[in-house]
C-alpha cells in the first residue's frame, strides 16, 4: 500500500523525516489517533489493566491527546512529545504481567489499525517501551543501594560466592 504523506498532514520538528517514515509505514496522524483511542478502549475495560489506569487517570481526554503525540513522536520522529513516561510510570503498583497483557492489547489493536508494516513498527517500539517501563518500575522498587540484577542469576553467583 502506498501512503501518501500529504494525505494527512502532521505537526512535526523533522518533517523530512516524518514523511519518509510515513510512506514507509502507513501511519500518520488519524491512524495514530485511533489506535491510541481503540487501545486506550480495550485497556480501560480490561480486568487487569483497567484498574491500574482509574487509579491514576480520571480526565483521560488530555491523556489520549499526549499520547497521540508521543506515539506521533515514537513511530514518527515528530519530536511533539515532550515528557517523562519512565518517571511517570516507576512508581506504579505493576509487574512484568502487567506489561505483557498491554503488549498483547497494543498489538491486537495495531493489528486491527494499522497497514502490516505500520503495525510492525509501532509494536516493535511498544515492546522496547515494556521493556524499559519494566525496568524503571523494577528499579524503582528495589531497595536503595542494592544493584540492578542483570544476569538473571544473582542468587546463584552470591550463593556461589558466599561458599568458595
Amino acid at each position: 500500500m502506498h501512503h501518501d504523506a500529504n494525505a494527512h498532514p502532521i505537526r512535526s520538528a523533522r518533517p523530512e523525516i516524518t514523511a519518509a517514515l510515513m510512506v514507509e509505514t502507513g501511519l500518520d496522524e488519524v491512524i495514530l489517533t485511533t489506535l491510541v483511542h481503540r487501545f486506550y478502549d480495550k485497556v480501560r475495560a480490561d480486568p487487569v489493566l483497567g484498574p491500574v489506569f482509574a487509579a491514576r487517570i480520571t480526565d483521560w481526554e488530555p491523556h489520549l491527546e499526549r499520547m497521540v503525540e508521543f506515539w506521533g513522536s515514537v513511530a514518527l520522529m515528530t519530536g511533539c512529545y515532550h515528557g517523562s513516561p519512565v518517571t511517570k510510570h516507576a512508581d506504579l503498583p505493576v509487574t512484568w504481567a502487567h506489561f505483557e497483557r498491554w503488549l498483547v492489547l497494543f498489538r491486537e489493536t495495531a493489528g486491527q489499525v494499522c497497514s502490516p508494516a505500520g503495525a510492525a513498527h509501532v509494536i516493535a517500539r511498544a515492546e522496547r517501551i515494556a521493556r524499559s517501563l519494566n525496568l524503571a518500575v523494577e528499579d524503582a522498587a528495589r531497595p536503595h543501594g542494592l544493584p540492578p540484577d542483570l544476569s538473571g542469576s544473582f542468587e546463584r553467583k552470591r550463593i556461589g560466592r558466599s561458599t568458595g
